[in-house]
């Protein structure tokens, strides 16, 4: 079998592996659920999630050893990562083959020839790690933006998975929304459509990880060459070649990406996989400029004070960007967040989202609560965002310590914020309507939402009686809504003071049930009221963890009457609600 024909298996292998690890994201115990599935294996495979997180946490973690292993073998067999493994290179692959397969050979030279813009990839690449290491109070874990493992795997979480899930079912039980999601499927398209005009586009010019393996190419073992130093220059080698690397004068060792392309068109058999250096000459060293090297330096380490002069870590937080369970402190937490959407595609009741600038630039794709989104708020018995989470950004909990019991009672539940009522928008406070929905569906126990009960006489003039009986009274006026009052919260109330359960009415009768006579008939010509019985809530900030439950099933449209703020969260100490004595 030939080599290209290995390499196009592997490529189907691993995007078929990748896409099913995507799928089985799911909680659940079937087979295409979660049920020990290494569903982090493609990130943990990725070099510069490793060393980024090294730079900003100054630890090397041990799920992410497997990158060890990636480096290890580029160091013996160069880029093979590229074009064996990555998924989002084979999409790449896949669509600058297919765009560009009946030009003729002179245009496909022509489009896979070696451009001086190919330098750019180094020095995202610099700026990201910069801003990763530099300066070391203020650094921040960015990477993912464009490290092409989290970019792919964030795109198919948020995007394309949903799309094609949402007429079967099979990943997620109810349909899946995410926030701005528009903005991940143009960026992910734009990268992929790239390729009909030059091959592999984002790996050529923009791909952070792609420099990374460029650089540590430089020192393979095995490498493609010429085994002679003189060819007919027929360029066929040169037509299909996915780096650029100009396999047919002094090859580019740095852009190769081992698609063996160049070795199967060569009909004199000139080019090989070797040992030994190409006899027709290397460039072993990426083509990156002094000033390129210190301005990209420069960027980066501007880059963090920059995006930290709206002092969001600081007095200036967003109470809005509220965290799941278990997440490190703000700071912490984005030295490791590499934005790869896993805990989103996780969360049961798709209550987590991808942030938005709003709470800063960094906050972008981050994990956030979104209340009103999914089938409810978090969960009180899920701990599946923590558990998933490659770099720990989110830590793993136990659901002793997520609710507060066992050994961690002393310390109590975990708040992710704390839940506040708007009065003004409250059926029950703003508008005299009974609800007690919030209070009904708060999970904790002791509940933190607690009702306290009034009578509201109703905004009508009183009626006027014109005849009665222990449970009937008839008035004179006519003009009450058929059985609008016969709901059991409104309540008939006699000049004496005496409050008896409306059990039904017509447009000039109340009737009470037989457990609600009147001990003393009301009088012809005696006037009464209607009141409604209200259970207005509050809230008990001290009970509240933030789960968000009675803000998604509040039933005021628009703006909920009771919203979750972040203040108050476990995490963050300088973010407690109330002052410290």
């Amino acid at each position: 079998m030939k080599i290209v024909q290995v390499r196009r298996i592997s490529q189907v292998f691993f995007f078929l592996m990748f896409v099913w690890f995507c799928i089985v994201s799911t909680v659940g115990d079937r087979l295409w659920q979660l049920r020990g599935w290494p569903v982090n294996w493609f990130l943990q495979l990725d070099p510069l999630v490793a060393i980024g997180t090294i730079l900003t946490t100054h630890t090397l973690y041990r799920a992410i050893l497997w990158a060890l292993a990636t480096v290890i073998l580029t160091i013996i067999f160069g880029r093979f990562f590229c074009s064996w493994v990555c998924p989002f290179g084979s999409v790449h692959h896949f669509v600058g083959f297919w765009g560009n397969r009946k030009k003729s050979m002179p245009q496909k030279v022509q489009l896979n020839k070696y451009r001086k813009a190919q330098c750019i990839k180094y020095f995202v690449l610099i700026f990201f790690l910069v801003m990763s290491a530099f300066p070391s109070l203020a650094a921040t874990l960015q990477t993912g933006l464009l490290d092409p493992i989290p970019l792919i795997t964030r795109s198919f979480n948020l995007v394309l998975l949903p799309i094609v899930d949402r007429p079967v079912g099979l990943a997620s039980v109810s349909e899946r929304f995410y926030v701005g999601a528009w903005l991940t499927l143009a960026i992910f398209l734009t990268a992929v459509f790239l390729n009909l005009a030059i091959p592999r586009f984002y790996c050529r010019f923009i791909c952070p990880l792609g420099a990374l393996f460029a650089i540590l190419g430089r020192f393979a073992l095995w490498r493609i060459g010429k085994n002679q130093s003189e060819c007919i220059d027929c360029k066929l080698c040169e037509q299909s070649c996915e780096g650029g690397c100009e396999p047919a004068g002094s090859i580019r060792i740095s852009e190769c990406v081992l698609c063996f392309n160049c070795r199967e068109d060569c009909k004199e058999d000139i080019i090989s996989y070797q040992r030994r250096a190409s006899l027709a000459g290397e460039e072993t060293s990426p083509d990156v400029s002094r000033r390129g090297f210190v301005l990209s330096l420069v960027s980066g380490i501007l880059a963090v004070p920059a995006v930290r002069l709206s002092n969001k870590l600081g007095s200036n937080w967003v109470h809005k960007v509220i965290r799941p369970p278990g997440a490190l402190s703000e700071e912490e937490f984005l030295k490791r967040c590499i934005k790869c959407g896993q805990c989103m595609r996780v969360c049961p009741t798709n209550v987590i989202q991808p942030g938005g600038i709003d709470g800063g630039l960094e906050n972008l794709w981050t994990p956030t609560l979104n209340n009103r989104i999914g089938s409810s708020g978090c969960q009180y018995n899920c701990t599946a965002c923590g558990q998933v989470c490659p770099t720990s950004a989110i830590r793993p909990i136990t659901l002793a310590e997520k609710q507060g019991h066992g050994e961690f009672a002393e310390a109590g539940p975990i708040k992710i914020g704390t839940a506040f009522l708007d009065r003004n928008r409250c059926l029950p406070w703003a508008m005299d309507k009974p609800c007690i929905v919030c209070q009904e569906n708060c999970p904790v126990s002791p509940k933190a939402i607690y009702t306290q009960e009034v009578f509201n006489t109703i905004r009508a003039d009183a009626l006027t009686v014109k005849k009665a009986t222990n449970t009937t009274i008839e008035t004179v006026e006519d003009n009450l809504p058929l059985d609008k009052f016969a709901t059991g919260d409104y309540y008939c109330v006699a000049e004496d003071g005496e409050r008896r359960k409306i059990a039904a009415n017509t447009e000039n009768s109340i009737e009470t049930s037989p457990d609600e006579r009147f001990e003393k008939i009301p009088a012809q010509g005696s006037k009464i009221e209607i009141q409604v019985r209200l259970q207005r809530p509050l809230i008990d900030i001290e009970k509240c963890i933030g789960c968000g439950v009675c803000e998604h099933e509040c039933p005021v449209s628009g703006k909920k009457a009771v919203r979750v703020s972040a203040e108050g969260e476990t995490r963050s100490d300088d973010r407690r609600l109330l002052l410290k004595s």
